[in-house]
């Protein structure tokens, strides 16, 4: 028994993954995933609200059975291994997705009069059915509160925690009356695995609380009742249910209780992280560092950075959080990102579907669109599809495509959403970097950085910055295995720090994509003008012109063209 693991709970939007870790290599060597069993593809809808989006939570804990039993089913298959050299665990889940819990710690969507009831169920991070509220608690901060929204980049959204709740008092009274707390799934479900029920003994993790709830130590935890109070008096009795205190990843949650023991065949009494997202455990898993932009890359975007909390940091507009300890202990997290990138195209091949389903496939649409140059379609597009998350913090925004005619193919109209969604990734390198974020080297890491080369080409090409591919292809799960190994500690053959386990369990691919400098000079020209129709339609009061948007986009066009 001379290695050691392990497992990293990856609670993702349609499915839980477990994958087993080896602390002192990185390699995984088993893996299991578990379709959510409720609702479409996971997911509580309602045809009459397309913002609506929740989830039973129920599927939490049965997807924890049965990936911890399928994980070390199939790990069985590896010389030597046993059960008992799994050390630690850690939990990565979606966010902002927070669950209004009894006074006994039960989810009130486990009672039978609310099991039937989404506003009882927990309201998943893509659930935007509170923009109303979001800019109503903004506006309010504004006048009172301008420190709260100076560390969550000046804006509140509709994905988050005080959001959720104000929206559930208005539109499900019941449900809210019921509830004695709110909780992130982040939190809730390390504590289950340990047992812990009560509402005060969950320990609430600082990613959650300081990025999504405006929690931060220098006002004293969450947002004083006072102010909650001036929304609504109900949020301030809620507000009396949480604690003062929130906790890194660093830190354990609990021991692995005997039931979960006896459920899974895990050892009992090992030690559970605290709960992190996914994005943030992501960005642990792809070796983030001081000076390094880790992407995570999928149906949406997150953009991170990490910085020491001995150096000044400037409050950073449009960010979603500025927090001490989120993404890495001793360190602030700096969480940005793009609301639609991988949907996007998605909604193009699936809704759109031009040419079929043989001609407008991803591949088929990526082959055509790949041997198009920078600028010959004409067209330019915005990614705000599902709105803006960075740098504009606007839900209400929607996505555009410039330059149309009636020669416009499936192939150009698909790169130029691919290209929009590399000009927004560019908007918020630069609002890192203008406010004094070096970014010293780009790691990428999720489903498109490793399945579309084609992507990846055209944001080195935009960014005019090489890019790196992380060595996993689960690094939130990854992550998630990496706090478990800290939270075991050397002893039990894990790690002393994020370091340390950085060093040992992470690494990126050999492949890099380098920008063409050909390619990158005309990307710099579109950029311009995206940036102006970015400015001209999300920037309120913008002076930003676009009378000679078309006519310059049919000049590149036309150069590109060889016209």
């Amino acid at each position: 028994m001379s290695d050691n693991y392990c497992i990293g709970l990856d609670y993702g939007t349609n499915s839980v993954r477990a994958v087993i870790v080896n602390t002192a290599t990185g390699e995984e060597i088993a893996e299991s995933v578990w379709d959510y069993a409720h609702g479409e593809a996971g997911i509580i809808i309602d045809a009459r609200d397309p913002n609506l989006a929740r989830q039973h939570p129920q599927d939490y804990l049965d997807g924890a059975r049965a990936v911890i039993k399928g994980a070390l089913s199939h790990a069985g298959a590896v010389a030597g291994f046993d059960p008992r050299q799994v050390i630690g665990i850690g939990v990565d889940t979606t966010g902002s997705t927070p669950m209004p819990l009894a006074r006994d710690g039960t989810p009130l969507a486990f009672s039978a009069e609310l099991s039937d009831n989404p506003a009882a169920m927990a309201w998943l991070w893509k659930d935007h059915t509170s923009a109303a509220e979001a800019e109503e608690i903004t506006a309010s901060a504004e006048k009172s509160r301008p420190h709260f929204l100076a560390k969550c980049g000046g804006i509140y959204s509709s994905e988050w925690y005080w959001s959720k709740l104000l929206k559930c008092k208005r539109s499900a009274q019941a449900v809210f009356d019921a509830a004695h707390t709110w909780v992130e799934i982040a939190d809730w479900i390390p504590a289950r695995l340990c047992g812990i029920s009560n509402p005060a003994q969950i320990k609430r993790g600082i990613c959650a609380a300081g990025h999504k709830a405006m929690f931060h130590t220098d006002w004293g935890g969450y947002p004083d009742a006072d102010f909650l109070a001036g929304l609504d008096p109900d949020l301030a009795r809620l507000r009396a249910s949480l604690p003062d205190v929130a906790y890194t990843v660093d830190q354990s949650a609990g021991l692995l209780s005997a039931e979960w023991a006896q459920q899974t065949g895990l050892p009992a009494g090992i030690p559970v992280a605290v709960g992190a997202f996914d994005a943030h455990l992501g960005g642990v898993g792809s070796g983030i560092r001081p000076g390094v932009l880790v992407k995570i890359l999928g149906t949406s975007t997150c953009d991170m950075m990490v910085v020491p909390e001995s150096q000044q940091l400037a409050d950073i507009p449009g960010l979603c959080g500025i927090v001490p300890g989120s993404i890495l202990p001793r360190h602030f997290g700096l969480e940005a990102g793009q609301s639609a990138v991988g949907d996007i195209f998605n909604w193009f091949v699936n809704y759109v579907q031009p040419g079929g389903t043989e001609k407008g496939s991803h591949q088929a649409l990526t082959a055509a669109a790949e041997k198009l140059a920078p600028g010959q379609s004409g067209l330019l597009g915005l990614d705000w599809h599902n709105g803006n998350r960075t740098v504009l913090v606007d839900v209400r925004l929607t996505g555009a495509i410039l330059g149309l005619t009636l020669h416009s193919r499936p192939e150009e109209i698909y790169r130029a959403l691919v290209e929009s969604t590399a000009f927004g990734a560019r908007v918020i390198m630069e609002r890192f970097e203008e406010y004094d974020q070096k970014v010293n080297e780009i790691v990428n890491c999720g489903g498109i950085s490793v399945k579309n080369p084609m992507v990846m080409q055209i944001y080195a090409d935009v960014m005019n910055r090489p890019l790196k591919i992380a060595r996993s292809k689960q690094t939130p799960a990854v992550g998630a295995a990496m706090a478990g190994a800290v939270v075991a500690g050397v002893e039990a053959g894990g790690h002393d720090s994020f370091d340390s386990a950085i060093d040992a369990m992470t690494g990126t691919l050999d492949k890099q994509f380098t920008p063409i400098n050909e390619n990158a000079r005309v990307y710099n020209r579109l950029y311009g003008l995206y940036r102006s129709m970015h400015d001209a339609f999300g920037v309120k009061g913008s002076q930003a012109s676009l009378s000679g948007v078309m006519k310059e986009l049919i000049d590149i066009r036309d150069k590109a063209r060889g016209q």
